[in-house]
């Protein structure tokens, strides 16, 4: 079956300028800058070492992605190289456009890379952020299986989520999907720092209980920042912004579709964040 006609993404040339921030390894970014165009915006993929020539380039942007994918081959680690390159070099610029606003997000790949730059889960709710990157609290480990798993993952949106992303997004058994693809994504933390987290209202993402398979501490898929605009899961949101990108399309009831995918609608929440706030 060929997909509908309204399917096709339009690219629009006079909205907010989103960066997509790509490097050696990274496979992910086309499906990013698509999905911020998708929302309303104007996508522009940089290379990290064009940004670390010239870190003051991000002060043109109003939203920023960290694509998916196998950044500098993984090497070390999930993101660690990446990370670090992005510590010693951008960290003030990206915390500085955090601070005056713009929205981030970083699916998979660019959750791990979060964690290493120390940019999630960020400071305390009553604290600034550092003039340099904190070592990171939380750990993307191994999945408790072992294995990479790339399967579609149904999800729990938390009611009382501060993430900007997914705030007021609802999930259900069949449309409440995202596609999952990782091997080390298996969120760890010590209780206290998660009991903050949950008190916080940083969780944005859970894994439905049918489809923890990573072995997240409770069942967490993603977290934002204090502020709500830094947004790292390890799903693939980009992958999920038109409805023949659902698995099951095909059967899906013209009621089911009436709406956004889940993905398109965490773009979409953004874009319009950074409208509204124009």
């Amino acid at each position: 079956m060929r997909p509908p006609v309204d399917e096709i993404i339009t690219m629009s040339t006079d909205g907010p300028k989103a960066l997509v921030i790509t490097a050696a390894g990274i496979n992910c970014d086309l499906e990013l800058a698509q999905s911020f165009a998708a929302a309303g915006a104007v996508p522009e993929s940089v290379l990290l070492s064009e940004l670390i020539r010239n870190p003051t380039r991000i002060d043109n942007y109003r939203l920023i992605g960290l694509p998916g994918g196998f950044s500098f081959g993984d090497d070390i680690a999930a993101g660690r190289i990446m990370g670090a390159l992005m510590r010693r070099s951008i960290y003030s610029a990206l915390t500085a456009a955090i601070e005056r606003g713009v929205p981030m997000i970083c699916p998979c790949n660019g959750f791990q890379i979060a964690v290493q730059a120390g940019l999630l889960p960020g400071p305390s709710m009553d604290s600034a952020w550092p003039a340099s990157a904190a070592e990171p609290s939380i750990a993307l480990l191994q999945n408790s299986t072992g294995r990479f798993r790339d399967a579609w993952t149904r999800v729990e949106i938390p009611a009382d989520t501060r993430c900007i992303w997914t705030q007021g997004l609802e999930c259900d058994d069949i449309t409440g999907i995202l596609p999952s693809a990782h091997g080390e994504g298996r969120l760890v933390a010590d209780e206290a720092l998660l009991d903050a987290l949950e008190a916080n209202g940083q969780i944005a993402v859970r894994y439905h209980l049918a489809d923890h398979f990573n072995g997240s501490m409770r069942r967490i898929a993603g977290i934002c920042d204090a502020s709500g605009l830094v947004f790292g899961l390890m799903p693939h949101p980009e992958r999920f912004t038109r409805w023949t990108q659902h698995p099951r399309w095909t059967r899906l009831s013209a009621h089911q579709r009436a709406g956004e995918p889940l993905g398109l609608q965490m773009f979409r929440n953004a874009v319009e964040r950074v409208l509204v706030n124009a």
